[in-house]
């Protein structure tokens, strides 16, 4: 029997988080793949003796939707395929990480700088530090902690008494100083790549705010993308080593950048903005390299 299992994050009740397992599990057992969801809160790996044990057992590959570094490198290292990989959700998962990995690549990107790492509440933010980002990156100004999804954690800094706020907030947190890019404002595009292909995009709105996000009262209008944006997210995924991402593009006034790349990027409302069935061409694509078919 085909089996394959879903490892979900252990506290989360997102219903995007839990609509995205229940449609992978649907579409995988079209296809004639049981598939359990489980969340993972039962050490589904650990360390005994010498080795790495994984307590997943009887499964032919994971979905993992989770971004529990350790476990995911734990089942690599027992030998479970997992989609994506290990490696290519840690690099997603923290934003600094994807803008290091994607350099060198040629693919167009907001100017960033790395936020200052800090272990004391009780330190001031580095003015020294924040006249450079001023200088280099000017105002609007976008801070972003390099942990978070859904919009979450990203702020636009107005001025320098905003700027010290937000940097009070973040700095004992890894952070990032990026350009702002005004000519998007509320508006993006996110691409679903699978398997190498862009399968769906729409472009996302918001009249009340400078985060395009659906989750924050965005709304998204199904388009197919220039060749150039399907270029740049075909060339940022294949750098990343991702089976599945969502990849979102800003429109500068000199041409497209990179803002970021999702590696476990919600389909539920792509799939009813576009009417594409995402969920079923992930399945598919798992299947191939599982089952050769």
């Amino acid at each position: 029997m085909k089996r394959a299992v879903i490892l979900i994050n252990a506290y989360s009740r997102l219903k995007s988080s839990l609509n995205q397992s229940q449609r992978l599990k649907a579409e995988l057992e079209k296809r004639g793949v049981k598939t359990d969801i489980l969340p993972n809160d039962f050490f589904a790996a650990a360390i005994e003796g010498n080795g790495i044990v994984s307590r997943l057992s009887g499964y032919d590959f994971c979905v993992y939707i989770d971004k529990d570094k350790y476990i995911s490198h734990m089942l690599e290292r027992a030998g479970m395929r997992l989609f994506n990989s290990a490696d290519a959700i840690e690099k997603c998962d923290d934003k600094m990480t994807t803008f290091i990995e994607l350099s060198g690549h040629k693919i167009p990107m907001p100017k960033t700088l790395p936020g200052l790492l800090c272990y004391d509440e009780g330190e001031p933010v580095k003015k020294s530090a924040l006249d450079i980002a001023e200088r280099e990156l000017g105002y609007p100004m976008i801070v972003k902690a390099c942990y978070g999804s859904l919009g979450k954690g990203v702020y636009k800094a107005d001025g320098r008494t905003e700027l010290e706020g937000i940097c009070a907030q973040l700095k004992c947190q890894p952070h990032l100083f990026q350009k702002y890019i005004s000519e998007s404002r509320g508006r993006d595009m996110r691409v679903i790549v699978v398997g190498g292909r862009c399968v769906a995009a729409m472009v996302r709105s918001s009249d009340s705010d400078f985060r395009s996000n659906i989750e924050l009262g965005g709304h998204g209008t199904a388009i197919d993308p220039p060749e150039e944006i399907k270029d740049i997210v075909l060339h940022a995924a294949a750098a990343l080593g991702l089976d599945y991402c969502g990849a979102d593009v800003l429109f500068g006034k000199d041409g497209y950048l990179l803002c970021e790349v999702n590696s476990n990027a919600f389909f539920g409302g792509i799939e009813s903005v576009t009417k594409v069935n995402v969920g079923g061409l992930y399945a598919d694509h798992m299947c191939r390299q599982i089952y050769g078919k």
